[in-house]
């Protein structure tokens, strides 16, 4: 597949064969990444081990399939035969843990894409589909799915909502942003959202949180990350009222929800996805190397320092003794945001087409995100902890989550566009099999260049299926221009 105009800078990971090349690699760049050079085998493996939470579900073993973006449902916000297709994939991944599968608007308005799943009364019965299909697929594999544990992350875009069209944003804000609201065309007199609108929101969540334990669902996800609504409210300290400046106020969304869902939705689990750090949003430089897009002391990234480059995680530790006060336990670890510094968020070595060529190794943004997240654990240690960023290791993705899992760093190891290509990973992996080369994402980016150009997302380069569409001509024409 070809890349495109874009020429790496840094070594592609297929290169750094053995653990020697890699560990001189790491020690080159001056990269701390802790890796196991030989892998646990069988039920001894990190990978292999279960988890029981508090409420006494099981969770069976190590391997977590993160949320990401569909963009291929109906215009109501039903699962199309593609979404059921992906997320029959991510059943027989071999992967206890569906943290959500993918992002399911809680209102029309709130969709990112006109094709984004949303959860009300009339898709009830669409959702339970979905589900049955997961635990049946599941089951039929691996013999039965009584330790997997299957969730939903309930989300609304914020300033990145696109409910009506591809191409046209009709963002809700939560206050004004030097950079963002410059970057995506909003005026200086755009509405800001109203304490009351908030308040409106929470219900939505409740209601969408009550049909997803009607569904079947475990547990919902609270979506705090990557810049929407969730998380752009954990950096609302400009905000006036009683969702903005103090930590008591950017939490309360999150605890009227939590309120709502144990008062309406008894025995369901409720989890957080959150960006544990952010920092200020990146642009295009020379040669197409990401630069900083604002200069100065920058105030509105949640877990960054005043530079804004520089992870802080003290306010993100203040939060996450809200999400403990509230006696949560499942919390997934993510950073940034795919819509204005990717690399910090997924680091790859080739960018999607709206993004910028990677201003540092992208190994350096994955042992980032793996510290940030075992400095979160350590902290934090009945948190049950998935971490993420792990797709960009690829041949060396089961050495560095072992050890990460061996030493405690986190309690389980998230994937994402890896499973788009090589769903079966995890059952790769537990049983010991190499792992099969010519399905591992080389992080080409066309899972998202191609929603950003008004297609569906899928794996171009490595899923034989989504070769086949006419996509696939079009984003080969796409990124040769």
């Amino acid at each position: 597949m070809s890349t495109g105009k874009y020429k790496p800078q840094f070594p592609r990971i297929a290169q750094l064969k053995t653990a020697e090349q890699f560990r001189n690699h790491l020690k080159e760049q001056e990269i701390k990444l802790g890796f196991d050079e030989e892998l646990i085998p069988g039920n001894d493996s990190p990978f292999a081990k279960g988890h029981q939470l508090r409420s006494g579900k099981k969770i069976g073993n190590s391997f977590c399939i993160l949320p990401m973006e569909g963009w291929d449902g109906t215009t109501d916000g039903k699962p199309s035969e593609l979404t059921k297709r992906r997320w029959e994939n991510f059943a027989i991944s071999g992967a206890k843990l569906l943290w959500g599968c993918e992002a399911v608007a809680v209102r029309h308005e709130g969709r990112a894409n006109p094709n984004q799943l949303l959860m009300n009364d009339s898709n009830l019965k669409d959702f339970e589909g979905l589900y049955q299909l997961v635990e049946k697929s599941h089951a039929s594999r691996f013999g039965g799915a009584e330790d997997l544990m299957t969730g939903l992350q309930l989300t609304h875009s914020g300033r990145f909502c696109k409910p009506n069209s591809k191409t046209k944003m009709e963002p809700k804000i939560l206050y004004r942003h030097p950079v963002l609201d410059k970057k995506f065309g909003i005026s200086e007199d755009y509405p800001i959202m109203s304490d009351g609108d908030l308040d409106e929101l929470v219900e939505d969540y409740v209601r969408a949180a009550v049909l997803s334990q009607k569904a079947g669902f475990q547990f919902v996800d609270i979506k705090h990350c990557h810049g929407y609504l969730g998380h752009e409210l954990l950096s609302a300290y400009d905000r006036s009222g009683i969702y903005g400046q103090s930590m008591e106020n950017r939490s309360r969304f999150l605890r009227e929800i939590v309120a709502g869902i144990r008062a309406e939705a008894t025995g369901l689990e409720i989890g957080v996805r959150m960006s544990i750090f952010d920092w200020m949003p990146f642009q295009k430089g020379p040669e197409e190397i990401g630069i900083p897009a604002f200069e100065g002391d920058y105030k509105f990234a949640f877990g960054a320092n005043q530079s804004g480059k520089e992870t802080d995680l003290s306010e993100p530790f203040s939060f996450l003794e809200e999400l403990k006060k509230l006696d949560i336990e499942l919390l997934c670890t993510t950073a940034g945001s795919p819509y204005y510094n990717p690399h910090i968020q997924r680091p790859a070595l080739f960018p999607p087409s709206d993004g910028y060529m990677p201003p540092e190794d992208p190994l350096m943004g994955v042992a980032r995100q793996i510290e940030a997240t075992a400095e979160v654990k350590k902290a934090f240690p009945n948190f049950f902890v998935v971490g993420s960023a792990y797709s960009y290791l690829q041949e060396w993705l089961p050495n560095v989550g072992q050890e990460v899992l061996r030493r405690g760093k986190a309690d389980s190891v998230g994937l994402g566009r890896m499973v788009l290509s090589y769903p079966e990973l995890p059952a790769d992996i537990l049983a010991g099999e190499q792992m099969k080369r010519g399905k591992i994402c080389r992080t080409f980016s066309d899972c998202t260049t191609a929603p950003r150009n008004g297609m569906i997302s899928g794996c171009f380069p490595l899923d034989p299926f989504y070769k086949k569409m006419e996509e696939f001509t079009l984003l080969k024409e796409l990124k040769s221009v």
